[in-house]
């Protein structure tokens, strides 16, 4: 049986890569390709659709998915759980699935992951991301997930310590924790989390190199879970089993409670 897929954004760098994937894979075919002047309802009569639109759009294109019962899978970025919180109430009335992965490369899902699993451990912790000059919002969806995971598994030990948040230079709060948000022409993608105890700091970084490398398999596997989810589900981890122990604090000086190849996950230590 054949996937009809309806792609909105499928002009940007990430529809591209979603169309180069559908073409690679058995099973799937183009439906629909919208741009910014397409009508929603060139949806209709799709089996899927990904949204990789703009945050002004995406909220309007998740819900005319919805309406029709189609399900949608999710990659613009600038959903934040509170955003997500609104559109629960149309995916239960529907009953049509909606998947949110705010980043579709193993290695930063990964990074992400083990971000949460030291959070429990560090009560200073900061997230710097770099992305390319042109992306519009900030932070970006993968730094706001990655605050979020370290939010959750800090529940017990509540908000991080960021002094002088009312400063514009000390970066926008999530979940309590700074990000800080470089838009640089030459890179491609890049995501630091920095976590400070006495004596010591860890960094866990993820750099993505070549997108279209990095995010591919990320987006065959997406597609193929959004077709058989149910409700709203949110990350790629929802889908892989990463085999960490996230939230559960152990022995330590500080215990205190958002890549497939071309990305690199590493954590370095340093003093």
């Amino acid at each position: 049986m054949t996937t009809r897929v309806a792609i909105v954004g499928a002009s940007g760098k990430l529809g591209t890569i979603v169309r180069a994937v559908i073409a690679a894979e058995p099973g799937y075919e183009e439906h629909a390709l919208l741009g910014s002047r397409s009508a929603l309802s060139e949806l209709d009569g799709a089996d899927l659709v990904v949204d990789v639109s703009t945050p002004a759009s995406s909220v309007d294109v998740v819900r005319a998915a919805v309406e029709r019962g189609i399900p949608i899978l999710v990659g613009t970025s600038g959903w934040s759980a509170e955003r997500i919180a609104l559109v629960r109430p149309l995916v239960a009335a529907s009953g049509s699935p909606a998947v949110f992965i705010p980043n579709f490369s193993l290695g930063s899902v990964i990074g992400s992951a083990l971000a949460a699993a030291a959070a429990p451990f560090f009560s200073s912790i900061e997230i710097v991301e770099t992305h390319p000059n042109t992306k519009i919002d900030s932070p970006s969806g993968t730094a706001v997930r990655t605050a979020e995971l370290m939010a959750d598994a800090r529940s017990e030990a509540g908000p991080v310590e960021a002094p002088h948040g009312d400063q514009r230079a000390r970066g926008q709060q999530v979940a309590s924790i700074p990000i800080h948000s470089l838009r640089l022409q030459g890179v491609a993608a890049r995501q630091q989390v920095v976590f400070g105890a006495p004596g010591e700091t860890l960094t866990i970084a993820h750099d993505t190199t070549t997108p279209a490398a990095a995010y591919a398999p990320g987006i065959s596997l997406a597609m193929r879970e959004t077709v058989r989810a149910s409700g709203v589900v949110v990350g790629l981890d929802s889908f892989i089993d990463i085999g960490l122990r996230v939230g559960a604090p152990g022995p330590g000086p500080d215990i205190d409670d958002g890549a497939a190849p071309g990305g690199q996950a590493s954590g370095t230590f340093s003093a």
